[in-house]
């Protein structure tokens, strides 16, 4: 297993001391899973979920591209959110990120997640 790491996304581990990797390859497959947190400090960002699905995508395609992959590759998404009645506006965001053939689809409504985020995602791709 080889271990993924950006700049471009929030390191939960050095914010939080938590221990969560950002993504991980393992054979021709890369994980990966993000919140909307900010690159530079980690803080949950965003009031709207429009706000917050463009930050943890942003953040989803950081490591993404840290690991040699990118949207195009993705197989599989899997989002977490918190209401299922503002899945209208992440579905709006996502179109922007993703493209024919689209990756399989998984949506999870939640009872919470971490801090203030709203959505949180993880995929997985191939390398």
């Amino acid at each position: 297993m080889e271990p993924v790491t950006t700049d471009g996304a929030p390191s939960f581990t050095d914010l939080y001391s938590l221990p969560i990797g950002q993504g991980m390859i393992h054979g021709e497959t890369l994980h990966a899973a993000q919140l909307p947190g900010d690159p530079e400090t980690g803080e949950i960002v965003g009031e709207t979920m429009s706000e917050q699905a463009e930050r943890t995508l942003d953040n989803i395609e950081a490591t993404l591209e840290a690991g040699g992959s990118s949207f195009d590759d993705v197989i599989k998404v899997t989002v977490y959110v918190t209401d299922l009645d503002s899945f209208d506006e992440f579905n709006e965001v996502y179109a922007q990120y993703v493209s024919e053939p689209y990756p399989v689809r998984c949506v999870v409504e939640v009872s919470d997640l971490a801090a203030t985020a709203m959505v949180e995602v993880d995929v997985e791709a191939a390398v």
